[in-house]
């Protein structure tokens, strides 16, 4: 898959996920620093990438309706630390596997994945994977 991680996440997260065997860019790979949601936005349709991000606007459905999208990732950790947002990706990246991304919004907090297509639906804490190591 292909993501696009928000100038406001930590470049690990783009590190878990190429390591992951994913295609992931930064913002400021591509000198957007500061550049408009709606200019990341219409950069992520055009590329077909996922947005990755702590930017709540992305989760307005009517602002930026999934189904438009390879998909949307709004990570909300309890802390915006570095290690809680590793624990997180990390987390995520074996749903990718087995959830669909593209046309849904999922928001990442600290025990649950919640993802969006229109109809809500929601993986429970136990159906996420934990990290072992």
């Amino acid at each position: 898959m292909k993501f696009k991680t928000d100038e406001n996440l930590p470049a690990e997260v783009a590190a878990l996920l190429v390591r992951a065997g994913h295609d992931a860019m930064r913002i400021d790979e591509q000198e957007m620093s500061g550049a408009t949601d709606s200019g990341v936005a219409a950069i992520c349709q055009s590329e077909a990438r996922a947005i990755v991000t702590f930017d709540l606007d992305f989760s307005d459905v009517r602002r930026y309706p999934p189904d438009q999208y390879a998909g949307i990732i709004v990570f909300r950790p309890a802390v915006q630390t570095v290690p809680a947002v590793v624990r997180m990706i990390t987390r995520i990246i074996p749903l990718l596997e087995t959830e669909p991304l593209t046309g849904k919004l999922w928001i990442v907090d600290d025990s649950r994945v919640r993802i969006r297509d229109g109809m809500e639906s929601q993986i429970t804490p136990s159906a996420i994977p934990t990290a072992t190591g």
